[in-house]
């Protein structure tokens, strides 16, 4: 299984931007799909993650501004973020746990894609 991300780059303080992560190799029955963020100096975090029931999830600090979701028929994910501050720059990663629910620890990620970074300047 591989996990292509893309979509991040330098934006400036209230900007968006739309990640984006397919998956390829195979198909998945029950999954939760998600987008963690790693700043410098800090741990990875879940930022948002979507159940192959419909479940979502979104992390206080992102909650209002980016949104998770997905297209099925093309294996692929998203993850729209507005209102970017300063805060969000991070490498973003996007994962899939192949069990059902919302998973909302990276230990319980099976996949993960190879990172995405997203720079917000003041």
């Amino acid at each position: 299984v591989q996990l292509q991300a893309s979509g991040g780059g330098l934006v400036q303080t209230g900007g968006s931007l739309r990640l984006a992560c397919t998956a390829s190799g195979r198909t998945f029955g029950s999954y939760c799909m998600g987008w963690f963020r790693q700043a410098p100096g800090k741990e990875r975090e879940l930022v948002a993650a979507i159940s192959s029931a419909g479940g979502t999830f979104h992390d206080t600090s992102v909650k209002g501004r980016f949104t998770i979701s997905r297209d099925s028929t093309k294996n692929t994910w998203y993850l729209q973020m507005s209102s970017l501050k300063p805060e969000d720059t991070a490498v973003y990663y996007c994962a899939v746990a192949v069990v059902p629910g919302v998973m909302f620890r990276a230990t319980a990620y099976d996949y993960w894609g190879q990172g995405t970074l997203v720079t917000v300047s003041s």
